[in-house]
């Protein structure tokens, strides 16, 4: 199938993603660059021809989705301005939130022998 895609959930979000797409999750803590992750938890599979829902979850049996890293980039400068009115109390807290990138692989169907 030329156009197929997952609904799948990681890091604690769903993302509708496709192969060879570019995702971008917060920071995964205990990954490295070029690690293959392996997506377990799949609500949904489907193509223009036919789609495939899990209840709640595909089995992973069935449906085999790999993601590599690609790298760990941090986003914009965040500027957080605290105040307290009458008091004379200004902070500025600049921030920078960390994230991970990833490149979803082919999504394989795997048929089963027993059918």
């Amino acid at each position: 199938q030329p156009s197929q895609y997952i609904v799948a959930s990681l890091a604690g979000r769903k993302y509708l993603l496709t192969p060879r797409d570019l995702l971008t999750v917060p920071r995964l803590k205990d990954v490295k660059v070029g690690d293959v992750l392996r997506l377990s938890d799949i609500h949904e599979l489907g193509s223009r021809e036919f789609t495939i829902r899990g209840n709640p979850t595909i089995p992973p049996e069935q449906v085999r989705v790999e993601a590599t890293v690609v790298e760990h980039t941090k986003g914009k400068m965040e500027f957080i301005f605290k105040k307290k009115r009458r008091k004379g109390y200004e902070r500025t807290v600049q921030h920078k939130q960390t994230y991970t990138r990833l490149r979803i692989g082919p999504i394989d169907i795997v048929e089963d022998a027993s059918s």
